[in-house]
């Protein structure tokens, strides 16, 4: 059997103490009603898998402009945060710790996910090369108005007023994200911005959004209580930039003396990556580097690679999603070399209990054997 133990030691992230090395990576599940509210069921599915060390909510938008699809919740109204404190209620309850994360997805969004009068916006009028799913089926993405720099400013407001409402929200902390080809990423990296202001052109100057960003959050919620994620080579949503080890340490670097609670890295695991174009394997040790903070990675682990990760000391924490999707009790079944269950594609974003709480425990295996 894999020795995992290295899986379930304790640590320290931020102001948390963690009783393992598990953390649930965050995952649109679009399950909130149409204003954005979550409801029992996503209380009852964070609630499930509260034994693992940290989960991170699904990315959660901070304003109306910045709506990912239908479904995705918000963390900008007062019903919003009624709604998650139920979340973080259930998580405690059960001895768990939640981070949200705060999400604007920029030029990922479409007129038809938006109120009326609300535009899609990003660091340049680039849109997305490709097709998105709406309400009325798969059209082109639009593209997006660049944002003018003096309204960069509220966009910085609008994300520490989501942190402060999540941690009205009852949440211990949350993470920036700045992956995946959403609004921050769309800001730093070149293949989407082509700004020349302050907030283009230079590394550092196209690092400046999201460092400002981060920051104010520090400044408004204590740094031990916000974490940042960054996906360097994740080429999602037509995503590229022309020096991303470059980029990426800077950002690393200027994030460093912060003392951010973690700072998360999606990219796959090293025993599955391949070379890109330039013969570049992997960013990731090249932040841990100079981001002496706790380091979290998140890209395809199993157990064994994961076990390995922490005791090489690649990494503080290994972050799962689809695995900890379909298996609520995963920390366990790493533990025991349980066998896993197998996820529902088919019900990752179609709302209801079906693929979202009702998957086994095995407890209930055994239960119902």
């Amino acid at each position: 059997m894999t020795n995992v133990a290295p899986l379930f030691t304790r640590t320290r992230i931020g102001a948390l103490d963690l009783p393992n090395r598990i953390a649930m990576a965050p995952m649109t599940r679009v399950r909130a009603d149409v204003e954005g509210r979550v409801s029992a069921l996503t209380a009852e599915y964070y609630a499930q898998r509260a034994s693992g060390g940290l989960l991170i909510t699904e990315a959660t938008q901070v304003m109306l402009n910045g709506k990912g699809g239908t479904g995705t919740p918000g963390i900008h109204s007062e019903d919003q945060v009624t709604a998650w404190r139920e979340v973080t209620d259930r998580v405690h309850g059960a001895g768990g710790r939640i981070f949200l994360q705060l999400w604007h997805t920029g030029r990922a969004a479409h007129p038809s996910f938006l109120p009326e009068g609300e535009e899609v916006v990003s660091a340049s009028a680039i849109p997305i090369d490709g097709m998105v799913f709406t309400p009325a089926g798969r059209v082109p993405y639009a593209t997006p108005r660049a944002l003018s720099i003096d309204e960069i400013p509220a966009y910085v407001e609008a994300h520490v007023t989501g942190a402060r409402n999540a941690m009205a929200a009852g949440f211990d902390g949350v993470e920036i994200h700045g992956a995946n080809g959403y609004l921050i990423d769309q800001f730093l990296r070149d293949g989407s911005n082509s700004r020349t202001d302050a907030y283009g052109g230079s590394i550092e100057n196209r690092a400046r959004f999201l460092l400002e960003i981060t920051q104010a959050i520090a400044d408004a919620i204590g740094a031990d209580r916000v974490a940042v994620r960054l996906s360097p080579t994740n080429p999602f949503q037509s995503m590229t930039d022309s020096d991303p080890a470059a980029l990426f340490s800077y950002v690393a670097a200027q994030l460093a003396p912060m003392g951010l609670a973690y700072l998360h890295v999606m990219e796959p695991v090293a025993e599955a990556a391949m070379p890109d174009e330039n013969g570049m394997l992997r960013t990731a040790p090249l932040l841990r580097a100079v981001f002496p903070g706790p380091l979290v990675l998140n890209g395809g682990y199993d157990a064994a690679s994961a076990a390995a990760a922490i005791s090489e000391g690649r990494a503080d924490l290994i972050a799962f999603g689809v695995k900890y999707l379909a298996n609520p009790d995963l920390p366990e079944r790493m533990r025991t070399g349980a066998p896993l269950n197998a996820p529902d594609v088919a019900t990752f974003y179609t709302g209801g209990e079906s693929g979202y709480a009702d998957y086994p425990t095995l407890d209930a295996l055994e239960s119902a054997a």
